[in-house]
């Protein structure tokens, strides 16, 4: 019975502790890839730029050979490969003195963090049900944002920006991490593909790209994600980070306490929103997400406007956080599953990964965008185009209800799984 509930239970525990290693991997390191660069190796901001542009670009490279390799050879084998690049690159970059060496250690890096995204992502899908997909993937989200907070936690007692050989210390940890995920996911036995939902309708004769390009509800979903992905993730630690430092003059301490707020939020709410979602729409979800990020924005022009008052300005910045944090835990156990019941089971590793690159590249342009914006010091431009982009994913979110079927917009009432002790007892 228990396997009913939580599916391949100690497959998907594994998987879940691969995601919460590879999380702690990120923050580990991730916040001090900059000032590692520019100040420890002396090489300056825009080569620390070139560093983040080439570790993002990676996932335009080997995402779309990621998605063929899962559906071909399983997530598994991808994983394996993810996690010995990523390893490389991390060590790489701790050793790397010189600005190509950095480049070609960032690539790798991204490249292999990048590729075991979507392995992980499709482990989940194999390892559990319809019914629990989205517990799943909600515990998944919980974990993540627990493991990087850690992480950059444990980083910064590591970090001496005086001693060069902390910075290598830290890379050279963050490699372990990554053969730690291959030793403790990488190892798993993966269920084969599941039944899916939705029917490959017509959709026989393509292939890889045609078949997902040919279908219209991944890409309005895909464009849906990739304004999300935009708006709120994009943004969490660039452009807002930026407006609450540079403009409204935010202590480092008190931003540091808004981003802890947020996972905070995240932690106690996410599987309170699990069993609220379970009952309603995943397009109505998304909206709502929206709705409420419309309050952070609301959040953030309020600070901007009492940014002389420094308790109104604080407690503006930390609304914001707070707000994107019940914005994000409706959408864990939304955007997860609905890629994996769009997606033909022969394609799972495709649409997973198509759905990584949209995520990897939104989350690329978006720091870009406003730290422009904030930088150039029409803060109020900023947030105008952030509240246009919120009101277009809620826009966008009710306008994709008309092309999912009810069983993929979690419409259906579920019916009562009944499965004979037999065949509980095989599964076992």
């Amino acid at each position: 019975m228990k396997q009913q509930i939580y599916g391949e239970g100690g497959t998907l525990r594994r998987v879940q502790l691969g995601n919460a290693l590879s999380a702690f991997g990120s923050g580990f390191t991730m916040p001090y890839m900059f000032v590692y660069v520019d100040q420890v190796r002396g090489l300056g901001s825009l080569a620390a730029g070139l560093v983040f542009t080439i570790f993002a670009l990676a996932a335009l490279v080997v995402l779309p050979f990621a998605g063929r390799g899962i559906d071909r050879y399983g997530p598994r084998p991808v994983l394996l490969a993810g996690c010995a690049m990523a390893a490389v690159g991390a060590f790489s970059f701790g050793q790397a003195s010189g600005t190509t060496g950095l480049l070609i250690a960032s690539f790798l890096f991204g490249g292999g963090v990048t590729t075991c995204q979507p392995a992980l992502a499709t482990m989940i899908v194999r390892c559990s049900t319809a019914q629990t997909r989205s517990h799943a993937f909600a515990l998944q989200f919980t974990l993540v944002n627990l493991g990087m907070g850690i992480g950059a936690l444990v980083g910064g007692q590591i970090v001496n920006v005086a001693d060069p050989a902390s910075l290598t210390r830290l890379f050279t940890i963050e490699a372990l991490t990554f053969l730690g995920l291959a030793a403790v996911t990488g190892t798993a036995k993966i269920p084969g593909p599941a039944p899916i939902l939705v029917a490959e309708n017509g959709q026989t004769q393509r292939t890889g790209l045609r078949a997902l390009t040919a279908d219209k509800a991944m890409l309005r979903l895909c464009l849906l994600a990739g304004l999300i992905f935009f708006t709120c993730y994009g943004q969490f630690e660039s452009g807002v980070a930026a407006f609450a430092t540079d403009t409204v003059k935010t202590a480092p301490a008190t931003l540091g306490m808004a981003i802890g707020a947020n996972a905070l939020t995240i932690v106690v709410l996410q599987m309170f929103m699990v069993r609220i979602t379970a009952r309603r729409r995943r397009t109505t979800a998304m909206a709502a997400t929206g709705v409420v990020w419309l309050g952070a924005w609301g959040a953030a022009l309020l600070a901007g406007l009492v940014r002389g008052e420094a308790a109104a300005a604080t407690i503006a910045i930390v609304s914001i956080y707070v707000l994107f944090g019940v914005g994000e835990s409706m959408l864990a156990p939304t955007l997860g599953p609905i890629v994996a019941d769009l997606a033909p089971a022969r394609l799972l590793g495709t649409y997973n990964s198509a759905f990584a690159l949209v995520k990897q590249t939104a989350i690329a342009v978006g720091p870009a965008v406003g730290v422009l914006l904030v930088g150039s010091g029409t803060w109020p431009l900023y947030l105008a185009a952030m509240t246009a982009c919120t009101l277009l994913i809620v826009v966008l979110a009710l306008r994709l209800r008309r092309h999912l079927t009810p069983a993929q917009d979690n419409a259906e009432a579920p019916a009562p799984v009944v499965v004979p002790l037999r065949e509980l007892q095989t599964a076992a």
